[in-house]
């Protein structure tokens, strides 16, 4: 098993040639080059945000994990109506993808949620192509209507 960590700066690749240092991980870094590493993969732990929908577009099976400030995640559970975070979970209206915030984005938990995706994540590909089918219908507007949705408004369009 090999890793690859693109990272978006001279300075973040820094931070992490630190960290592994003298750990001998099979760990390969890219300077940016995040489709060359979801291209590369078999499964992808990812931070949720936009790189989600990217890795959903490589139709890569993946865990998203994310981890705030813990006033930051009170104020925002109290904000949010959505049962999920990720671009995935939304767009399919469902948990298509594993979530694992705050204290569940543990070493332990994330492999524990990654690891049978490396070798089986068939079923979250098939729910990635029922949301390539639905984003090439009306890309616009189910994207304003998921915004609008995460808003808790309703649609004028």
């Amino acid at each position: 098993m090999r890793f690859v960590l693109p990272c978006a700066s001279p300075q973040r690749r820094a931070q992490v040639e630190q960290l592994l240092q003298g750990r001998n991980l099979p760990v390969t870094l890219l300077d940016g080059q995040s489709h060359v590493a979801l291209a590369a993969c078999d499964a992808v732990l990812i931070a949720s945000g936009t790189a989600t929908l990217e890795a959903l577009l490589y139709k890569r099976p993946m865990v998203v994990a994310y981890r705030l400030a813990p006033l930051t995640f009170w104020i925002l559970k109290r904000m949010v109506k959505s049962p999920y975070v990720s671009l995935p979970n939304l767009l399919a209206q469902r948990l298509l993808v594993p979530e694992l915030l705050q204290d569940d984005a543990t070493p332990e938990v994330l492999a524990r949620t990654l690891l049978p995706l490396i070798d089986d994540g068939q079923a979250q590909t098939a729910g990635f192509d029922a949301i390539h089918r639905i984003l090439r219908r009306d890309a616009s507007n189910q994207a304003a209507d998921a915004v609008l949705s995460l808003l808790g408004q309703s649609s004028s369009l």
